[in-house]
């Protein structure tokens, strides 16, 4: 596993882009087009999807003897026998209609990758619609999503087992007594490819041929503007990002050179005099913190959607758990949200990773959903609340364990810059205007904590009550690095 790299391609943003730096303005929700462009630019990072359908078996609840028993509705039990697969890190389980719940369990085991050793069943969380594009949006309704549970980060695996039981499913039910599984049900094992490749060192001069410019995106003009390359015909520093990668790449051009692994930390003082803000208005900006760029996680470009989406302002933060597990290690969390990534899009439907922002148990923060880590990314976070709104995930599982303490100050360091930006009070109300969830009906305003839990605006256990408790403590710490 390759170390993140902490090295930046080796040309100022003003000699690879010219964007300017202006705060968001109002603006009705839109996707704003980036326009195509091709070179020849090495593939992005190589992963894979298999999906394999789920068949009816016998009731696979274990008994005292740890044998299964025999159903008389074998309709209740889907699954997959122990079988070989090629190689997987991430589980999930998707099925055709996204508006259908599963009512039930669904459980894995998998192999690790070379040996004959099985782990034990593991549970796999069944209500992940609150995750999702909002009803009505043009990402919920573009015929691509389906339904899914939450993924599983299970390790280097190449051997799956899948049992999903319905809901009161038992040896001896009937289908009267059982809620009927979704159709289409199918498990995804995940690979998440190879971790980025180092950047070129300082100095190491290399072009991509391309078009004279490339299109970032301004949310404030609410359109495309052209930025021109330094070097007509090319983009100096630049080697091995694909078009897809250096459109990604631009919207950030105003924090860090195009191709960067990293957007780098600032002082206070340096965050504020970046800000904009009103004439005589005292900017409550918290010190910019190391962000991890798309690039420097290795996020595919090819997957996602190429046009981004925004709102009009960042009024909260919503803060979940990913729910795919504690097993991992901070060198694999790179890997961990490639995974995600790759679930959400290819499995799932989405346009692109659901998150604008995670943050891993080593306190690293990587941006997430493309468009701009200072914009109002429009995300796919909290069903029903992901407008005018940010989604941060803390990559684990907290219904039962403690956050570490670095995730819960990464998550301070992190509202109290971007929520500054936009003038927020970590310590503060807001109102939102829900689009429909599962505790506001749609068009009902929700007063709530300008950082709240996703639990806050849907009827959810995320983010697992464990990390929920820690939220007080992010507020106060947040509000703190904001000067207030």
């Amino acid at each position: 596993m390759r170390a993140l790299l902490a090295t930046s391609i080796g040309v100022t943003c003003a000699t690879a882009l010219t964007l300017p730096l202006a705060a968001p303005a109002p603006a009705a929700p839109a996707r704003t087009p980036v326009a195509p462009v091709s070179a020849a630019a090495p593939a992005e990072p190589a992963g894979s999807t298999q999906s394999l359908p789920l068949r009816p078996l016998t009731d696979t609840a274990p008994r005292a003897t740890g044998e299964p028993t025999e159903s008389t509705n074998p309709e209740a039990t889907r699954g997959l026998l122990r079988r070989d697969a090629h190689r997987f890190s991430l589980v999930g389980v998707i099925w055709d209609d996204a508006d259908t719940e599963l009512h039930g369990t669904v459980q894995v085991r998998t192999r690790a990758t070379g040996t004959t050793r099985w782990s034990g069943w593991q549970s796999l969380e069944t209500h992940n619609t609150d995750h999702a594009a909002d009803s009505g949006s043009p990402e919920r309704e573009s015929g691509t999503v389906r339904g899914s549970t939450a993924p599983l980060w299970v390790g280097d695996s190449d051997g799956v087992e899948v049992r999903v039981r319905s809901e009161n499913a038992g040896p001896r039910s009937g289908a009267a007594d059982t809620a009927p599984l979704p159709a289409g049900l199918q498990v995804e094992l995940v690979d998440p490819g190879d971790d980025p490749e180092q950047p070129r060192a300082e100095g190491t001069p290399a072009t991509v041929t391309t078009p004279s410019a490339v299109t970032a995106v301004t949310p404030s003009a609410g359109t495309a503007t052209p930025a021109t390359a330094a070097q007509p015909g090319a983009l100096p520093e630049a080697a091995g990002l694909t078009m897809a990668a250096a459109e990604s790449s631009a919207v950030n051009a105003d924090l860090a050179p195009l191709g960067a692994a990293e957007i780098s930390a600032l002082s206070k003082a340096e965050s504020e005099e970046q800000a904009v803000v009103g004439a005589g208005a005292k900017p409550f900006v918290g010190p910019r913190p190391r962000i991890v760029t798309r690039k420097g996680w290795g996020a595919d470009e090819s997957l996602r959607e190429r046009t981004f989406a925004y709102t009009s302002t960042v009024k909260a933060a919503f803060i979940h758990h990913s729910a795919t597990g504690n097993n991992y290690t901070c060198a694999q969390a790179p890997s961990v949200l490639r995974s995600i990534y790759r679930y959400h899009v290819k499995s799932s439907g989405w346009r692109d990773i659901g998150y604008n922002f995670a943050v891993d148990k080593c306190g690293n923060i990587y941006e997430g959903r493309a468009g701009g880590v200072t914009k109002a990314v429009l995300g796919a976070h909290t069903l029903g609340f992901n407008t005018n709104s940010m989604g941060i995930a803390v990559l684990g599982t907290f219904s039962s364990k403690n956050p570490p303490a670095a995730a819960v100050t990464a998550i301070a360091k992190l509202t109290a810059w971007k929520l500054g930006l936009f003038g927020r009070n970590p310590k503060g109300k807001v109102t939102l205007v829900s689009g429909g969830s599962g505790k506001y009906k749609k068009g009902a305003k929700a007063k709530l904590n300008v950082i709240s839990g996703h639990r806050d605006g849907f009827a959810t256990e995320c983010p697992g009550i464990r990390l929920y408790k820690k939220l007080g403590t992010a507020r106060t710490s947040s509000a703190k690095l904001q000067g207030r």
